[in-house]
């Protein structure tokens, strides 16, 4: 098959496809446009989120056979059309799985024990002892909403922390897992200490937290955001923050990101207000980018590839 590189993944992924017999271009330098024109050409696209592979985009490819995306996430590929025109989806949600696991472990404990104030507050200086002391993850209930590759990884982190793990996932009826508890919403609802997002972004998921969601729990809470940035309403965690319903955020997401996630658009009031907080933990983005998961969700697509089209 002729395999198109929209966006740069592990090399490791190019050489088993080409050791396999395959052919490989790489098109990193190239635009929308420029792709557009040359797609019919291809069997296969590896990308990652450069551009959306939309209704127009995907016309033009006549003899695609599969698209493979590099990352969990699916929103950037009009999937109903893609299945219309049987071309395959793969993605790569078991490649990054413990690396997201393991960001939002450590924003979590960063955001409960003050590190990165505290990292500032000793270049600069200052020794605040009693401000800056800290809260124990032990004894927690922590609520992971989302019980998929990411969510499960989170608990299985999270087992040796002393806290409670509950989850609910809409479409998961029996989870059997030592790890998790599996229970209903309004039973989170009163029991959640923390909650942490592990769903795909979809038309139910979109503003998934939002006022509504926030008033619906019965102790104050602390949020953590890994998944997509538009699951979560920056205004209403703002008005939330400001009357204590929701203690801290730690947010890998950002709703006001581009669609390529490479920056923040726009940096509007509200998120403005969060950046200034000392209870908000953020990173560009980069819970699933480890070292390793780079070369793991490079084997994944490469063994999906390779189950569905041997050659």
């Amino acid at each position: 098959m002729k395999i198109l590189f929209i966006d740069k993944v592990h090399p490791k992924l190019q050489e088993h496809l080409e050791s396999s017999g395959h052919y490989c271009q790489l098109a990193y330098d190239r635009n929308q446009k420029e792709v557009t024109e040359i797609i019919a050409d291809f069997d296969g696209i590896v990308i990652r989120s450069r551009f959306k592979i939309d209704k127009d985009f995907l016309a033009h490819c006549t003899n695609l056979k599969f698209i493979a995306r590099a990352g969990s996430g699916m929103e950037n590929i009009d999937s109903k059309q893609a299945q219309l025109q049987n071309i395959n989806l793969f993605n790569a949600p078991e490649g990054n799985r413990q690396a997201v696991a393991e960001h939002c472990l450590a924003m979590l404990l960063n955001l409960f024990n003050h590190i990165s104030r505290t990292d500032k507050q000793v270049r600069n200086g200052i020794w605040s002892r009693e401000q800056n002391r800290g809260i124990e993850l032990n004894g927690k209930t922590v609520a992971i909403i989302g019980y998929g590759n990411n969510g499960s990884a989170f608990a299985k982190v999270l087992s040796g922390f002393g806290c409670e793990v509950v989850t609910y996932d809409k479409y998961i009826k029996n989870i059997k897992s030592e790890y998790a508890q599996q229970l209903e919403m309004t039973e989170i609802y009163q029991k959640a200490d923390v909650v942490s997002l592990h769903v795909p972004l979809t038309g139910e998921t979109n503003y998934l937290v939002n006022k509504a969601f926030i008033d619906s729990f019965k102790k104050p809470f602390y949020l953590i955001n890994s998944a997509r940035g538009k699951c979560a309403n920056t205004k209403d965690i703002v008005k939330a923050m400001d009357s204590k319903k929701i203690l801290g955020v730690c947010l890998d997401v950002h709703e006001y990101e581009k669609v390529s996630f490479e920056s923040i658009e726009q940096i509007p009031s509200d998120l403005k207000k969060l950046l200034e907080s000392e209870k908000a933990i953020f990173s560009p983005h980069v819970a699933g980018w480890t070292q390793e998961s780079n070369q793991k969700m490079a084997d994944v697509l490469f063994q999906k590839i390779t189950d569905s089209f041997p050659s």
